[in-house]
């Protein structure tokens, strides 16, 4: 589904600031696998996310999704096949629409329709309350509601949805819960793991959380430097204990 070949990206080159983000790596993701990404701040996590998402481009190498070489392709191309939620629960939406133009504009965008069109039929309504009251927030009954009026988790209960209501090639989620008080972030996992397991959503979620991580998805890939450092599956995972995964912070 997802592959990396020798990919490189430096930042600033050339200069007393110079700073490597990604360092050759390779990596490989078949369909269906769910990824659980662990590294301190600047090892290169979210360096790898923007370079699949194509925030840059990458200095060497080569990245393909489902096939198809990605490499050079506009950051809002890719978005089409690929759903991101951010540890903001401010970005990803619109605060000033509702709860309904969102989940509309991610739909009619994620389906590939080309042309803005105003006002939602019944029969997108109809889908948008019975994608909602699965949250058990009771915001299918609020579709009128603008967003920038939720609160943080129902926030990204409702981005949630919106990455994944046309089910995406790939999902990437970066520390999407870190901003949430305990509960919430709890809630919202459960509701992640749910539509990841349903859909069968190949999933990279960043997390500081090494319980999370090693609980999670099926892979843990750990990075430093901008290289893949550990790559844990199969029974190495599952022998794999909290102390022993700090360790390799150290």
């Amino acid at each position: 589904m997802l592959e990396f070949k020798g990919v490189t990206k430096i930042f600033n080159a050339g200069t007393v600031n110079q700073r490597v983000g990604l360092d050759g790596v390779n990596l490989f993701l078949p369909r269906g696998d769910f990824i659980t990404l662990l590294g301190s701040n600047g090892a290169g996590k979210s360096t790898l996310m923007n370079a699949i998402s194509g925030v840059f481009l990458a200095d060497n190498g080569t990245i393909t999704l489902d096939g198809q070489d990605i490499t050079f392709l506009p950051e809002y191309k890719r978005a089409r096949h690929i759903g991101r939620l951010f540890q903001d629960p401010m970005k990803g939406s619109a605060p000033n629409m509702t709860i309904a133009e969102n989940l509309a504009l991610a739909y009619r965008y994620a389906s590939g329709e080309r042309k803005f069109r105003i006002g939602i039929g019944s029969e997108l309504l109809s889908i948008f309350r019975e994608k909602l009251a699965l949250l058990n927030l009771g915001l299918e009954d609020r579709m009128k509601t603008n967003m920038g009026l939720l609160s943080g988790g129902q926030r990204q209960a409702v981005t949630l949805l919106m990455a994944t209501i046309c089910t995406p090639k790939l999902l990437m989620l970066d520390e999407h819960t870190a901003a949430l008080d305990p509960a919430t972030g709890e809630k919202v996992l459960k509701l992640t793991e749910e539509i990841i397991a349903k859909e069968n959503i190949t999933t990279i979620m960043v997390t500081h959380d090494i319980h999370s991580a090693l609980r999670l998805g099926n892979r843990t890939i750990m990075m430093k430097g901008g290289k893949i450092a550990l790559d844990l599956k199969g029974d190495a995972r599952r022998e794999m204990t909290v102390e022993k995964l700090i360790n390799y912070y150290l």
